[in-house]
């Protein structure tokens, strides 16, 4: 049996075992967590002001990508995909950008995997780049779409040979046996294109983000963080709002 009730310094547990009859009473303060305590940061930047950036958002992600990659930010092109499935359950994993412009933001993966069925019911998709080293994050909400083929196939191509053999064994987000199986696959699919060309498979390609929204996050101490985010009207311009952090 057990009964808990919010304390001054946090939450008070009774626990009653009913062969020893004993009543064993605690407190749990939540902020005395390591996490809260240890990994605490006060960020801090560059003020993020309206007059000093871009009035196109995509110009604007690609001043602060540079500058992430000239920070050496690991990986800069990183960036959590969040989407979500006919029932709105979520989901989220880190993919890489590997193009943008005007249309949007272009990642490649397989087409049966998890994130695939999720797009293919909700052509919606949230993006977060997270750049800790020079206290930014960018936010992108939108629509999306299938790549081209031709685009997709560019792209393949220009992938280290071990990746595209990689994309042809791996039955992406099914369950599989052992590392072992994997190997095995990837074995057999090398051994059957010898030192041919790979082609694009047919369940493989990109995805793109066309951005409704875009939010760029600049830390500041004290959580007074920087937030202007640009919202795409129905004539495809641009408006500017700045957000309290």
């Amino acid at each position: 049996m057990r009964e808990s009730r919010r304390s001054r310094t946090g939450w008070s547990t009774n626990l009653w075992h009913p062969r020893c009859r004993r009543v064993v009473f605690f407190e749990m303060d939540p902020m005395s967590s390591p996490i809260s305590d240890s990994l605490r940061v006060d960020y801090s930047g560059v003020p993020l002001l309206e007059s000093q950036v871009d009035p196109d958002p995509i110009v604007q992600f690609k001043r602060w990508l540079d500058d992430a990659m000239a920070n050496d930010v690991p990986q800069a092109n990183a960036m959590a995909l969040a989407t979500a499935d006919e029932r709105a359950r979520p989901s989220v994993r880190i993919v890489l950008l590997k193009d943008f412009d005007a249309n949007g933001f272009v990642f490649h993966t397989n087409y049966t995997g998890r994130k695939a069925h999720d797009l293919e019911v909700n052509q919606y998709a949230a993006l977060v780049f997270f750049w800790e080293k020079v206290s930014r994050q960018v936010r992108i909400e939108g629509s999306v779409q299938k790549t081209t083929r031709e685009e997709s196939a560019r792209y393949f191509s220009t992938r280290p040979r071990g990746a595209q053999i990689g994309a042809w064994a791996s039955e992406q987000s099914s369950p599989i046996e052992s590392r072992e199986m994997l190997y095995a696959r990837e074995a057999e699919s090398a051994k059957s294109f010898g030192n041919d060309p790979i082609p694009l498979p047919d369940f493989w390609g990109g995805y793109r983000v066309k951005p409704s929204m875009i939010e760029f996050w600049q830390g500041q101490p004290s959580r007074l963080h920087d937030r202007l985010v640009y919202t795409r009207a129905t004539n495809g311009s641009w408006t500017i709002t700045r957000l309290a952090p």
